[in-house]
């Protein structure tokens, strides 16, 4: 079963980036007030992302989110 991570506290910049977190590269992005994004979940497919992605209005009706691929988890910007 694919595996559905939050977001944590990001690492130092000089760590290697694990196997299994690279594995998660698929994430529903919460879009903010100028431009700024922020990573609600992680996914290993974009099918389970896009499944999530369903379920969000029904938590959350007012917010806005976003399907993205990142492929750099280390920087902070997507």
């Amino acid at each position: 079963m694919p595996e559905n991570t939050v977001n944590q506290a990001s690492k130092s910049d000089n760590q290697p980036i694990a196997y299994k977190e690279r594995l998660n590269s698929w994430a529903i992005a919460r879009q903010l007030p100028n431009t700024q994004r922020e990573i609600v979940a992680r996914f290993r497919s974009r099918s389970d992302a896009d499944g999530y992605m369903r379920h969000l209005p029904q938590e959350i009706p007012n917010a806005s989110y976003m399907v993205v691929f990142d492929c750099q988890r280390e920087a902070s910007v997507i």
